[in-house]
C-alpha cells in the first residue's frame, strides 16, 4: 500500500479533504505538522512535529522519518509547507519539483525577476528596502501602485496606494503585518503597477513540465482595492475561448520561467481591456481554503485525489475532465475587526436553489480580523448549476440571507 507524508499546518482548512482523499485511494498517511495535534498523537511513529519556518531542518526530519516508515510522496497542502516538501522530496529521490523552483514561487520578488527575464507579461515592479523612499524606488511605475510583502499569501498585506503618501503609509503597514505574522519585517517589499481589468484564477496540474488546465475561475466581483479580499469564484470562465487559452499559456510560461515541472499549481491573472493576460502570481500548490470542494472531475474524483494520484505516479489521464455544468464558491469575508457572535441565516441560505453546502469555519466567540492584516475567511458557500451565471446568482442570493454579527 503506498504511503504519503501530508504536511498539515495546524491552521489549514484542508486536512479533512486530503485525509478523505487518502482513504478513498487506500493510501497510508504520515502527518507532519508544526504542532502536536490530536490526530498526530493517535498516529505514534506515523506523525512528526516539524518547524516549516526552518524548511531545511524540517525536510531532514521528514527524511529521518522515512527511515522508520515508508514514504512514497511528500505533499504540502498549503503554502507554509511547500519548501519543506520540495526539499524532502528531492532528498528522498521522489517525484516532485526542484526546490529552487518552489522557492521562487514563494518569494514574490524572485518570482517577478524570473518572469521579467523570461519575457512573461506581468506588472511593472520595483523592490524597496526598509530605508528606501517608496517614491524614489518606484520611479517609472505609474500610479496607482500595489504595495505587497514578498512572502505571505491570500492577499494578506497587499494594499493599493493611489498617491505617494498612501504608498509610504502602506509600506509601513505591510512591515507591521509581517512582524505580526512572525516574518522578517526588515527585508524587501514589492511596489507593483496596478493592472486594471477582470481577475481570473487557473487551477492546473503540471506533468513533466506540461500544464493540464483543470479549471478556469472567474472572479466576478471587482478587485480594485485598497485591499483585495476575494469573494466569489465561478467555473467555467465566461471569457472567450481565445482569452482563456492565452491565460493558460501565460501561466504555463510563468511556471517554466521559475522551473516548476510537477504537481498542482494555482495561478492568478488579470485580463486587461484588450483581452491580454497579466500574470499576478503562481503558487506551487492547489487552490486554498475549502475552495477545491467546488471542483469534481471524472467519476466524481476530487482535486485532492488527483494531487495524491499524481504525486504517487498513479494513473490520472482518464480523470482530468471536470464534471459537466457550472460550480462556484463564495469565500465569506471578514468585514470588520472584533469578536464573532454568530452567522445567522445559514439554514435559510441552504434552501436557495443551487446551493450544495455551507461551511462556517470560525466558531462564535473567536476574534476575527479583516484584510490586509487577517488571513481567515468566516466560511465557504458552494453552488452548482447548469450555467456560470446561475451558480453566481445562487451564491449571491445565499450571501444576502447571511447575517454576520461581529462586536
Amino acid at each position: 500500500m503506498p504511503a504519503v507524508a501530508l504536511l498539515l499546518p495546524t491552521a489549514t482548512y484542508r486536512a479533512a479533504d486530503f485525509l478523505a482523499a487518502a482513504r478513498a485511494l487506500g493510501v497510508d498517511v504520515v502527518v507532519v505538522s508544526e504542532r502536536t495535534q490530536a490526530l498526530a498523537e493517535s498516529m505514534g511513529d506515523r506523525a512528526l512535529v516539524a518547524n516549516f519556518d526552518r524548511p531545511e531542518t524540517a525536510a531532514t526530519e521528514v527524511v529521518a522519518l522515512a527511515q522508520r516508515t515508508a514514504i512514497d510522496a511528500v505533499i504540502a497542502v498549503d503554502d507554509q509547507g511547500v519548501i519543506t516538501a520540495a526539499l524532502a522530496t528531492e532528498k528522498l529521490g521522489l517525484h516532485g519539483n526542484p526546490p529552487d523552483a518552489v522557492m521562487a514561487a514563494r518569494d514574490k520578488a524572485r518570482f517577478r525577476r524570473a518572469l521579467a527575464a523570461a519575457g512573461v507579461r506581468q506588472p511593472a515592479f520595483h523592490e524597496i528596502g526598509p530605508g528606501d523612499d517608496v517614491a524614489a524606488a518606484a520611479a517609472g511605475v505609474g500610479l496607482p501602485w500595489v504595495v505587497k510583502p514578498v512572502a505571505l499569501s491570500a492577499s494578506r498585506g497587499v494594499i493599493r496606494a493611489d498617491d505617494l503618501d498612501a504608498a509610504r503609509a502602506a509600506a509601513t503597514r505591510v512591515r507591521s503585518i509581517l512582524e505580526a505574522a512572525g516574518e522578517a519585517c526588515d527585508g524587501s517589499l514589492l511596489v507593483e503597477q496596478f493592472v486594471a481589468g477582470r481577475e481570473i484564477a487557473i487551477e492546473g496540474l503540471l506533468r513533466d513540465g506540461a500544464l493540464e488546465v483543470l479549471a478556469v475561475f472567474d472572479k466576478p466581483d471587482p478587485l480594485d482595492g485598497p485591499f483585495f479580499a476575494e469573494t466569489i469564484y465561478v467555473t467555467p470562465s465566461r471569457l472567450p475561448p481565445r482569452q482563456r487559452d492565452d491565460a493558460a499559456a501565460a501561466i504555463a510560461h510563468a511556471c517554466a520561467a521559475i522551473g516548476l515541472r510537477e504537481g498542482p499549481i494555482h495561478g492568478e491573472l488579470r485580463i486587461d481591456e484588450h483581452g491580454l493576460p497579466w500574470v499576478l502570481e503562481v503558487a506551487a500548490r492547489s487552490i486554498g481554503g475549502l475552495c477545491s470542494r467546488a471542483l469534481r472531475f471524472a467519476a466524481g474524483v476530487t482535486l485532492e485525489e488527483l494531487v495524491l494520484r499524481h504525486a504517487l505516479q498513479l494513473p490520472v489521464d482518464d480523470l482530468l475532465r471536470r464534471e459537466a455544468g457550472a460550480a462556484g464558491v463564495l469565500m465569506l469575508p471578514v468585514e470588520k475587526h472584533g469578536t464573532l457572535v454568530a452567522v445567522d441565516g445559514v439554514d435559510e441560505a441552504r434552501t436557495v436553489d443551487g446551493i450544495t453546502e455551507i461551511d462556517i469555519s470560525i466558531a462564535p466567540g473567536r476574534d476575527v480580523v479583516p484584510l490586509p492584516e487577517g488571513d481567515r475567511y468566516l466560511g465557504f458557500v458552494f453552488a452548482r448549476s447548469d450555467t456560470p451565471a446561475a451558480a453566481e446568482d445562487a451564491l449571491r442570493k445565499a450571501w444576502s440571507k447571511l447575517d454576520v454579527r461581529i462586536v
